[in-house]
């Protein structure tokens, strides 16, 4: 199983999830925010700090995957035609991490921020701990 761990005010982050969600048809990615209880016992466990939402989370069985690497190693899950942008995995980490964190600096700005977390449909609630 792997998890996805992001930042559940952040407009930009539902969205991604949202995204994920519609194109995972195997349902083989799960989903909790960092904010929430069960993201705060993962983020401990892998001795990331537990007040920094600006970046996201991706564990795949014991290994951890964080900013670019783990938008990347989450579009190699996908599968299809996702998978191929795992080829921007060759660009050396700093240069990669150093784009996402301009988006994430400018994530609430661009996109907006929710007033709590959101709630999934009791359709998708089997995919999110």
């Amino acid at each position: 199983m792997s998890i996805l761990l992001f930042d559940g005010v952040c407009n930009l982050c539902n969205s991604t999830v949202q995204f994920v969600i519609k194109r995972d048809k195997k349902a083989k990615i799960r989903f909790t925010s960092l904010q929430s209880e069960k993201g705060q016992v993962i983020l401990k466990k892998f001795n990331l700090p537990t007040e920094d939402f600006n970046t996201a989370v991706y564990v795949r069985g014991d290994k951890c995957y964080l900013k670019s690497s783990a938008v990347l190693y989450i579009l190699r899950d996908l599968g299809g035609f996702w998978q191929i942008f795992f080829v921007f995995i060759i660009f050396p980490k700093f240069l990669r991490d150093a784009i996402y964190a301009f988006t994430a600096r400018n994530r609430y700005r661009w996109f907006g921020r929710q007033e709590s977390c959101m709630l999934p449909t009791p359709e998708l609630k089997a995919r999110f701990l």
